[in-house]
This record gives structure tokens, C-alpha cells and sequence, in this order.
């Protein structure tokens, strides 16, 4: 008999579980504090609960935190962590440390179906969606894990399309039986799925990151979600929600030489985002194999920043890390494994 994976199971699951198991209902809240708060693997260490019931757990359940099964680090500092999921799939997810900060990119699918034509994970295809179980080993195995002070949701897959997964993690994390994180120090990437993003915006207050990459049709041609989800929808939808205080709007844009990254392609992104309280995050992209595209200059990318500065739109220009160890931004990927 397959045991029950504990990590990843709301409060609620938690009481339901206690109480399938003939065990008294606050027990579902004692096991969330162990589980979350206390970070314990082994069912002997949950001393507040009954030695029997202890015994029960043990029987019927397992903890679910695995270690990842490979890890490489690069000369920068960032970690990669490969972990082998039951059915045989792997995942990546990625450490990265940088001064007060300590950030996990975390992945919410095995492969994705976004396609887009710079990232290594939508060209494995894609095989299924992570469980919240999934999710959760990922933050809590990595050795790292009790210094992480942010968690984003930009690793392999499209977050919004596995959003009951996600959406449980956050409520794991930000919950005052859970992690207790504040929703500040999350982030969740998207190519913009607009009813997926409608429902994170409702139902959470963490941060949103879109992938923008060009301001006009051009996007398609790198991104095929445009053409079943316009960008210029996606931020009309956007305007309708306030972005001024707790909760942050950036759009990521990938600086491709000779494509999208000249002064009118500034100055036409700057259009497009005008009035809308959000930052542009600059991003190098990183070569992947068979695809010829290439780079902006450092000149250029930091002339884009410029313009788009100078025309009130805030922009910066994300560092590059990991890209030795494949572990940048759209360089991760996993294999089948079967």
C-alpha cells in the first residue's frame, strides 16, 4: 500500500487526515506545526502527539521531504538541484544567493506547453503538472532551505497552468499554521494566461512577473501563447488592479540582439506600459542548443534601460547567474528519467 506524503497537505487535509486515522481533530494542526514550522522528517521527533498515534502516522504516512539526487554550483554561488520525482520525471530548481537575500526558483511542472522559443523547458515538451507535495519538497530538501528569505515561481513549467498546486503552496507558505511567509516574498512568473492570472490576483497578494519580451505582434513569433492570450489583454486586465502598495508588478524582457531591443522598441514599450504601475526587469538571454538567437550588448541593453527610464517607465537590468552551470534564466530543463 502506497503511505500518504504529508508535506504539501493543507490544514484542512491535515484535520481530515487525523480524523480518517482515528486520531483526535487538533492532531491535523499539531502535525502542520511539526511539518512546517519545525521542519521535522521523522514521526518519533512529533513529540506532542501520542506514541500510538506517532506509530499510526508512521504506518500509514510518510513525511515526503527527499533530498535532491544532484547538485552543481557555480563559480557565482548559485546551486542547482536535480530532484527525481516517484514516477521516474525529474525537476531542476535553483539556489540564489545574494547578500541579505536568499532566493529558491522553484519549479510547477515537469516540462511546459508554453513553447516559448528561448527556453530550454518548453523544448522537452511537456510531461505533467507537480503536486503541491512536489512543490513543497523542492523548498523544504534544498540544503538552504531555513535561510530563504524569497521564493519564485520561475522555474520549469507555467505556474498558472498548474494553479490549484501553486495556489496551495502559497497558502502553505503565507499561513499562520504554515510558513507564516509574508505573500511579499513570493513571486510567480507567467507568459500571461489571463484567467490563470485573474484567479492568482483574486485568491493571493504575492508579486506578479509577466514575460513580455517584444511590445508589439512580433511576440508571437517568440512567445505562441500570444496569439491565444494578446499581451495588450493581458494589460488591460492588469489596469484594473492596484499595484501601488503591497503587492508588485514587473514584466520580464529578454534583450534578443537585432530583435526587440532597439531605441523604438523602447520607446513602443514604454507605450504599451504607460500609466501602469510597474518596473521592466532587462534580461540577458542565455544561448540554448539550436537556437540561433543571440544576446543584446551590454551597450544596448543598458541604452534600453535609458529610454525607457527617461520616459517614466522603471527599468533594471537583472544579473546573470548561474548561466555556467545552466542555470540561468530559460537553461532548465530535466529528462524523462523512465
Amino acid at each position: 500500500m502506497q503511505k500518504r506524503v504529508l508535506v504539501g497537505k493543507t490544514l484542512s487535509e491535515l484535520k481530515q487526515l487525523a480524523q480518517e486515522l482515528k486520531m483526535p481533530a487538533f492532531a491535523g494542526k499539531q502535525i502542520a506545526e511539526w511539518l512546517y514550522e519545525k521542519r521535522v522528517t521523522d514521526f518519533s521527533a512529533m513529540t506532542n502527539i501520542s506514541k500510538q498515534n506517532r506509530e499510526r502516522l508512521a504506518e500509514e504516512c510518510s513525511v515526503g521531504v527527499e533530498p535532491p539526487v544532484h547538485q552543481v554550483v557555480s563559480e557565482d554561488g548559485t546551486e542547482k538541484y536535480l530532484f527525481s520525482l516517484s514516477d521516474g520525471y525529474t525537476v531542476e530548481t535553483v539556489y540564489i544567493p545574494d547578500r541579505e537575500r536568499a532566493t529558491l526558483c522553484v519549479s510547477s511542472q515537469v516540462g511546459c506547453k508554453m513553447n516559448c522559443l528561448f527556453c530550454m523547458t518548453g523544448k522537452q515538451g511537456f510531461q505533467r503538472n507537480l503536486t503541491p507535495a512536489e512543490i513543497m519538497n523542492q523548498i523544504l530538501a534544498v540544503p538552504h532551505s531555513q535561510e530563504l528569505t524569497n521564493i519564485v515561481f520561475m522555474g520549469m513549467g507555467e505556474p498558472t497552468d498548474n494553479l490549484d498546486s501553486v495556489l496551495t503552496v502559497i497558502e502553505i507558505l503565507t499561513s499562520a499554521w504554515g510558513m507564516a511567509w509574508s505573500p511579499k516574498r513570493i513571486t510567480l512568473s507567467t507568459v500571461g494566461i489571463r484567467k490563470g492570472v485573474k484567479r492568482f490576483l483574486d485568491e493571493s497578494k504575492c508579486h506578479l512577473a509577466v514575460s513580455l519580451h517584444a511590445p508589439d505582434g512580433r511576440r508571437a513569433k517568440y512567445m505562441p501563447a500570444e496569439k491565444a492570450f494578446p499581451i495588450s489583454e493581458m494589460i488591460a486586465m492588469l489596469r484594473e488592479y492596484d499595484f501601488s502598495h503591497q503587492r508588485r508588478l514587473s514584466f520580464e524582457y529578454i534583450m534578443l540582439r537585432g530583435v526587440n531591443d532597439s531605441i523604438e522598441d523602447a520607446q513602443k514599450l514604454s507605450e504599451l506600459l504607460k500609466g501602469l504601475d510597474c518596473r521592466v526587469n532587462l534580461i540577458r538571454y542565455h544561448a540554448i542548443p539550436g537556437i540561433s538567437l543571440q544576446s543584446s550588448s551590454d551597450a544596448t541593453i543598458e541604452a534600453f534601460r535609458n529610454e525607457l527610464n527617461n520616459r517614466g517607465v522603471v527599468a533594471t537590468i537583472r544579473a546573470s547567474r548561474g548561466e555556467d552551470v545552466s542555470a540561468a534564466c530559460g537553461m532548465l530543463a530535466s529528462q524523462k528519467g523512465k
